[in-house]
């Protein structure tokens, strides 16, 4: 058995398998394309970057910020591909408030991967906007993420929501304080504030305010659930799950998620 599978994983491995892989990956894509309704494209679309570590394990990599950064080297693909559908907000989810308790170690350089990423974006000519509790972040992780969105505010074109220390709970629970400090500000009582609150007084506050709600959520990897992300913003959300690993994720993946999406009717709870 394992010399078969040994065989086996050689011939996928060589030039010429390589070669016809790609070419039959190249003719679906085009098919696939082809009969992607171009009125049906989500506005946002959210990802969790899933499976990293695990791509790296997988490829026998001993160290898996190679899986980390092999994924960090897949963003501008997914940014440009999404430029090209017509979608104008991607949201990428890099960094949980739970990956911040991960060993210094693994952490460390994560965070640097992160920061060389943004800035990479910020080179590239995004519009990029930090989305998460940046108190909870290393100085310098904080400082790149506000520079990066200070210094592309005025650009035009897609918007780029990079979530780092980010979590769907934390969120909530700073839109209600951050409602509540403005009320107290304006002299509003808690009774009066009871009186008058709706969603829309939290959803203002919302670390996405002025922005659409994600119609497109994609998680990569596999696993089937959102672990937090977007909480609020995907009440009326579709989601795909995609089997690949965050960095082996194609352009054909992409489509592929957006045909589901537009083949599917909205209901939007009704």
């Amino acid at each position: 058995m394992e010399v078969k599978r040994s065989i086996k994983d050689r011939i996928k491995r060589s030039r010429p398998y390589g070669a016809v892989r790609d070419l039959a990956y190249r003719l679906y894509e085009g098919r696939v394309e082809k009969y992607l309704p171009r009125d049906q494209v989500p506005r946002h679309v959210g990802v969790i970057l899933d499976g990293n570590r695990r791509w790296a394990r997988e490829m026998g990599l001993a160290d898996v910020n190679s899986g980390h950064q092999a994924g960090a080297d897949k963003i501008s693909d997914l940014l440009r591909w999404s430029t090209e559908a017509g979608v104008e907000v991607v949201t990428l989810w890099l960094l949980s408030p739970d990956n911040l308790a991960r060993p210094a170690g693994e952490l460390e350089p994560l965070l640097r991967i992160i920061e060389n990423t943004v800035q990479q974006l910020v080179r590239e000519g995004w519009r990029v906007q930090a989305v998460g509790a940046l108190d909870l972040l290393p100085d310098k992780t904080a400082r790149v993420l506000k520079d990066a969105g200070e210094s592309t505010s005025n650009v035009d074109g897609l918007i780029v929501n990079v979530a780092v220390g980010y979590g769907g709970r934390r969120e909530i629970a700073d839109a209600v304080r951050s409602l509540l400090l403005e009320q107290a500000a304006r002299g509003t009582s808690i009774e009066e504030l009871a009186e008058a609150l709706d969603v829309e007084h939290i959803a203002e506050h919302l670390y996405t305010r002025g922005q659409p709600d994600p119609d497109l959520v994609i998680r990569t990897s596999g696993e089937q659930r959102l672990s937090g992300f977007m909480l609020w913003q995907s009440a009326h959300s579709e989601f795909h799950f995609c089997e690949v690993h965050w960095p082996d994720f194609r352009r054909v993946d992409f489509l592929r998620a957006l045909r589901s999406y537009a083949a599917r009717h909205r209901r939007f709870g009704t």
